[in-house]
């Protein structure tokens, strides 16, 4: 049988580079996201075969409707061997004194409590039917402080511990939970960074990002077996040999 995937933040990025790369494999993929139209567009296109592919309308921060696109994804496929956590925001980019209050807390809301539901709820599927491994998009601000991105490095380092508890708490029981850290990569998230002008992050040029399909790399890499060596905490891409198990070229 087929692995099934869902996918949270489907609809572009990182989350559309993966959903390519792993029907391109193969597998059956489950595409959550608040955008349904770009959803649908990006499953239309896979090609997955006769029904491999299915587009779930799902806003992270609420978490029925993540109980929902769980459900979903295994009434159409019969199981839930992956869940990758991708959803995620890095605006607004502002000093702590000058931040917008409800859009910092709108950054928690995804970043954090996206991330906690998929675990919530996916948690009991995998457990039913004997394991899975749930992989949560990760980064260096985790555990790195950098200027005016308060939201986004508190809520990676949440997401880091959250990834940490999954592992103690079901890591003998079948469950492997592993973070992935790409490092700078070229999506739409990086003309929010250069438009705020703060941080040499800003200051960045585009050769200096890998292309999504990299870490979509990394993610089909971390849907093997191979997982289980980095559960409970995050493998990274940002070095020679984490490229090299993935087979992506060595750091410039």
């Amino acid at each position: 049988m087929p692995q099934t995937v869902l996918i949270t933040g489907a609809s572009r990025g990182i989350g559309a580079a993966a959903a390519r790369r792993l029907a391109a494999d193969g597998r059956q993929v489950a595409l959550a996201a608040r955008n349904l139209s770009a959803l649908e567009a990006l499953v239309d296109e896979l090609d997955s075969g006769p029904g491999r592919a299915m587009a779930i309308a799902c806003d992270a921060t609420r978490p029925e409707e993540v109980a929902s696109a769980i459900n979903a994804c295994v009434d159409r496929f019969g199981r839930l061997d992956v869940l990758v956590n991708n959803a995620g925001l890095i605006e607004p980019i502002a000093h702590l004194a000058d931040v917008d209050v409800d859009g910092w807390n709108t950054v928690v809301d995804v970043n954090l409590k996206g991330v906690f539901h998929g675990m919530r709820y996916a948690i009991p599927q995998m457990l039913a039917q004997g394991g899975g491994t749930i992989i949560n998009l990760s980064s260096g601000a985790a555990t790195k402080a950098i200027e005016a991105w308060s939201a986004y490095c508190a809520t990676k380092a949440a997401v880091l511990a959250l990834t940490r508890c999954g592992h103690e708490e079901y890591g003998d029981r079948g469950i492997t939970v592993v973070g992935m850290s790409p490092g700078t990569v070229g999506t739409e998230m990086q003309a929010s960074i250069r438009a705020s002008g703060i941080n040499h992050y800003s200051r960045l040029k585009p050769d200096d990002h890998i292309p999504p399909e990299w870490a979509a790399e990394a993610i089909a890499y971390l849907c093997t077996d191979a997982a289980r060596e980095f559960a409970g905490g995050d493998f990274s891409i940002k070095t020679d040999e984490g490229r090299a198990r993935v087979g992506l070229p060595p750091v410039a």
